[in-house]
C-alpha cells in the first residue's frame, strides 16, 4: 500500500517540478518580449471601456487584447499604438515608427476602415435591404481588389522596421447571429450580407498575411453564438453611445476572443 502512494508522491513531484520549469522559462521568454501592438479600434480597444487617459481620440483600452496580454506575461517592453479609426496610411505615417530592429512580437487589425466598414454599417442600419446589399458589394470589391496593394504596403514596412519580429495579423468577428434570437434591429437579410464582407474581409487579410509570412488569427469561430442575436453572452455591442463603439468588441468580446486567438498565434 506504500508503494503506490509514494509512487503517486513522486509522480506529483515530477509534476509539480515540470510545470515550475514550464512556468520559468514562459517568463523568461516573455521577460525577452518587445512588443508592439499596431492597428485600429478593434485593436484599440473602442467598446471596451477603461480607456486611457494618454490615448485621446484613439481610445486605447486596457480592456483590449494587447495591453491583456502585456499585463499577463510582462514583456520588456511594450508600445500600444493603435488608433481607432486608422486606415492602412495611418499604419505607415503614424504607427509604423514604433518598430525598429529590437521589436520581437506585432500584433496587427487593419483594413476594415479601408473598406468602409463605418459607412457600409451606417447603410445598413438606416437604409433598406438594396442599399445594404450594394454599400457591403461595393466594400468587398474594395476588399478584393485594392485593399491587397495597401495590405502588401504595410506587411512590407513592418517586415523592414522589424526583420526579427514575430508578426500576428488579427481579423475581424461576424456582428451578428443570422437566424439568431433578435426581435427587433435589422433583419436577417442585411445581417447575412454584412457578415459576408467579413468573410471576405478577413479571406483578403488571411491570404496576404501568409504571403508575408505572418501569422493570422481568425476569430470568428471563437465569437461564434457570442455576436448580435447569438445564443450566449453577446461580445459585441449593437448601435450604442457614443456612436463611434457601435458594432466593435465588448471587454468581454476582447478578453474571451481576441486574447486566446492571439496568444495561441
Amino acid at each position: 500500500m506504500i508503494r503506490p502512494a509514494r509512487a503517486l508522491s513522486v509522480a506529483a513531484i515530477a509534476a509539480g517540478l515540470t510545470m515550475a520549469t514550464l512556468f520559468t522559462a514562459t517568463s523568461a521568454n516573455a521577460a525577452g518580449v518587445n512588443y508592439v501592438a499596431l492597428g485600429d479600434s478593434y485593436s484599440s480597444g473602442v467598446g471596451a471601456g477603461s480607456y486611457l487617459s494618454d490615448s485621446g481620440s484613439c481610445k486605447r483600452s486596457t480592456n483590449a487584447y494587447a495591453y491583456l496580454w502585456k499585463n499577463a506575461h510582462a514583456p520588456s517592453s511594450f508600445k500600444f499604438v493603435a488608433c481607432s479609426g486608422a486606415k492602412t496610411g495611418d499604419i505607415l505615417n503614424s504607427q509604423i515608427s514604433a518598430l525598429d530592429a529590437s521589436t520581437t512580437l506585432v500584433s496587427i487589425s487593419v483594413g476594415g476602415n479601408d473598406a468602409g466598414f463605418a459607412d457600409t454599417m451606417q447603410t445598413c442600419v438606416l437604409g433598406s435591404d438594396s442599399d445594404c446589399i450594394n454599400a457591403v458589394n461595393t466594400a468587398k470589391n474594395y476588399a478584393t481588389t485594392t485593399l491587397p496593394g495597401q495590405l502588401d504596403k504595410v506587411y512590407s514596412a513592418i517586415k523592414a522596421k522589424s526583420p526579427n519580429a514575430h508578426v500576428v495579423v488579427m481579423g475581424y468577428p461576424h456582428i451578428y447571429k443570422v437566424g439568431g434570437s433578435c426581435i427587433f434591429g435589422i433583419g436577417d437579410t442585411k445581417r447575412a450580407a454584412i457578415n459576408g464582407a467579413a468573410d471576405t474581409l478577413d479571406g483578403v487579410l488571411a491570404k496576404r498575411a501568409a504571403n508575408a509570412g505572418f501569422a493570422f488569427g481568425d476569430v470568428r469561430s471563437i465569437f461564434n453564438e457570442h455576436e448580435i442575436c447569438g445564443s450566449l453572452t453577446t461580445w459585441l455591442n449593437s448601435t450604442t453611445l457614443p456612436v463611434d463603439e457601435s458594432y466593435h468588441p465588448k471587454a468581454a468580446g476582447q478578453s474571451g476572443g481576441y486574447l486566446p486567438v492571439f496568444s495561441a498565434l
